[in-house]
């Protein structure tokens, strides 16, 4: 077991003082059997009016901030502290009816996820489904562990590593054209992918443990908030697929948020008002850090 502290800091300044509108956060992990949550504290300044705590339509935690008054500056701190037990070797769990593609998911598991195998962006000329199909032998099975580990990998050594702090997602075929992008294109081109195949894929938002940066090379998306996407096997459920880092498995990944797509999992946005037009700037700043193995973690 391995223990984890995030510290993510998002700092918006104003060149004039503005009203601020709602904030919504998604920065609060999921607590599940491979990352439990020991420590959790959301520092934000100026102080909101009220600070209000959901759970989305996929029972992801989010914060909720409205303010009074005006300021030329809001800062968020995000610090976390977590237990982590990575598991990997997803194809030692699948159900034997999916041990190879093509298989079919049960009658009673495409209710929930038909939504996921759907595709969302379009391909007239069928280029991404092209692109996918190469990935699968024409004709015979193939272990399903392998084709997704093989497309994984592809993105992840095809395709060029390039932070964008622009807001928004590339399309896959538009990722594929330019031959790179940043780590949520990556993320949404192999879910496409994946449905293009008929497999149920979401998206992920969240951190990523750099281990010793300065020895080995590092996990490309450090340093900031980091995406990846998962896909449904059965017998193993929902399983990481890291393409930015060719990651299978939830080795050095800290899931915060899951969605059906990008936007729903936007780890922190809002709004401001100014009666004139005001220029505005942000930085953000992620430390993930592993603590000692004889810490004692505050409950």
């Amino acid at each position: 077991m391995t223990i984890l502290t995030v510290n993510h800091v998002t700092t918006y300044t104003y060149d004039a003082p503005v009203r601020l509108g709602e904030h919504r956060m998604m920065l609060r992990p999921r607590d599940s059997n491979d990352q439990r949550l020991r420590v959790a504290r959301l520092s934000i300044d100026p102080a909101p009016k009220n600070l209000r705590w959901i759970h989305d339509v996929f029972d992801n935690c989010v914060a909720i901030a409205n303010f009074s008054g005006e300021t030329q500056s809001l800062r968020v701190e995000n610090y976390l502290e977590l237990e982590h037990v990575p598991m990997e070797e997803p194809e030692c769990l699948i159900e034997e009816r999916a041990l190879y593609y093509p298989f079919s998911y049960q009658s009673d598991e495409m209710p929930d996820l038909a939504r996921c195998i759907e595709r969302h962006y379009p391909d007239p000329q069928g280029k991404l489904d092209r692109w996918a199909r190469r990935f699968v032998p024409q004709g015979k099975p193939i272990a399903t562990a392998a084709l997704l580990m093989t497309m994984t990998y592809a993105i992840k050594e095809g395709l060029g590593y390039q932070r964008r702090f622009a807001k928004g997602a590339r399309a896959p075929l538009e990722t594929l054209a330019s031959g790179h992008g940043a780590c949520r294109d990556f993320a949404i081109l192999m879910m496409e992918a994946a449905r293009a195949l008929g497999l149920a894929a979401r998206f992920v938002s969240g951190y990523i443990y750099v281990p010793d940066r300065d020895v080995e090379p590092g996990h490309l998306g450090g340093g900031s908030t980091h995406a990846w996407c998962q896909i449904y096997l059965p017998g193993a459920g929902w399983v990481e697929f890291d393409p930015t880092n060719g990651i299978v498995g939830s080795r050095d990944l800290i899931r915060v948020a899951v969605a059906r797509e990008a936007h729903q999992a936007i780890p922190l946005h809002g709004r401001y008002f100014a009666d004139d037009a005001v220029a505005g700037e942000m930085d953000v700043t992620v430390n993930v850090r592993r603590l000692p193995d004889d810490t004692t973690g505050v409950t």
